[in-house]
């Protein structure tokens, strides 16, 4: 197996083989997970990616060394610059604080750094004349949505300000789209999971807040894991979450990129499977993977944290002809698995 650098970049012209028009794509956190896992696929494909990560949360390791430029999104002047050297189409923006209980504990460094720097990032992309966005948003802008699976009509209504800043950041777009001509696409989703199948990525948050690699690090090293709150009114009283694939995610945001560069207008939608599992069922595919029992043990609920939340992505299926490769919560374990037994 070569580096991630090395497979990354080859083929050089995956794009022209496959009958696509190379882009020129920035890509805001991208040395993060979702964001690394979505660079990687468009290097494959042949596009020229640009990457923005100020590293506190990214992990350098995470892609090719020319690619990474360290800056934080406030500093807006170095952003317009770089986008102009490198004649940026297109912004996939994914850079993010997304822990929501953090959230609840200090909302203002959550406002300060999602919405923020957004406006910075917007700010220097009407200087630099990219017109085009896409913004990795979330389920949790429907706060406690009382019917699922949600729709993207359903209200508005954030219970946690991870999710409120994610709406004020949709809030911008939508003035920035009449008012500059910038157009957007918001993915909302939840829970995106597992990693690259060759384990050439992975999660690696520090500290970590994604159930499934919770679970893993639990049966690796027989530390139990917290569950929060047995009493939902869920059939076995845990949350219910719609787990999607990091790399189907990945491949969302890229059908979204093309579509606005092909002319398509301003638009929101959800990306999920359109099917939950509870964390009592993501515990046992767990089991059914590794062999082994996941030590755990009940907590309290955790505030800001909704019982149920499903994303229909039909809306997504028929407008931009995306589908999840990996829709199976086990194919999903036993990627992140492969990923955390590595070393």
């Amino acid at each position: 197996m070569g580096t991630v650098q090395e497979q990354r970049e080859t083929p050089a012209n995956a794009a022209l083989q496959s009958g696509l028009t190379p882009r020129k794509i920035l890509v805001t956190g991208g040395a993060g997970y979702i964001g690394s896992h979505t660079v990687h696929m468009l290097l494959a494909q042949g596009h020229d990616v640009t990457v923005v990560d100020n590293l506190s949360k990214g992990h350098r390791h995470n892609v090719p060394a020319e690619r990474l430029h360290e800056l934080n999104l406030s500093d807006t002047a170095a952003l317009v610059r770089l986008m102009r050297e490198k004649q940026c189409e297109a912004v996939i923006h994914f850079a993010a604080f997304i822990a929501v209980g953090e959230s609840m504990r200090e909302p203002a460094r959550y406002f300060i750094n999602n919405v923020s720097g957004s406006l910075s990032l917007l700010d220097a992309m009407v200087q630099a004349e990219v017109k085009h966005i896409v913004f990795s948003s979330t389920a949790a802008v429907y706060g406690n949505p009382h019917t699922t699976p949600i729709l993207e009509d359903f209200p508005i209504q954030a219970v946690n300000p991870y999710g409120e800043s994610k709406v004020m950041v949709e809030t911008l777009l939508g003035w920035f789209d009449p008012i500059h001509h910038l157009t957007s696409v918001c993915l909302r989703y939840f829970n995106a999971s597992g990693c690259d199948p060759d384990s050439l990525l992975g999660e690696e948050h520090e500290p970590e807040t994604h159930l499934i690699p919770l679970l893993l690090r639990a049966v690796q090293t027989g530390n139990p894991v917290t569950v929060f709150g047995d009493d939902y009114p869920t059939p076995d009283g845990t949350c219910i979450r719609d787990y999607i694939h990091v790399n189907d995610l990945a491949q969302a945001h890229i059908l979204a990129v093309e579509y606005l560069i092909g002319g398509g207008t301003s638009e929101k939608f959800n990306v999920g499977t359109g099917t939950g599992h509870s964390v009592m069922e993501t515990i046992r595919a767990v089991e059914t993977v590794t062999g082994q029992k996941v030590p755990y043990v009940v907590g309290t609920r955790r505030e800001g944290d909704p019982p149920s939340l499903v994303a229909s992505s039909n809306k997504l299926r028929e407008r931009l002809g995306w589908s999840p490769r990996y829709a199976d919560l086990r194919t999903i374990v036993e990627h992140a698995w492969k990923f955390a037994s590595r070393k």
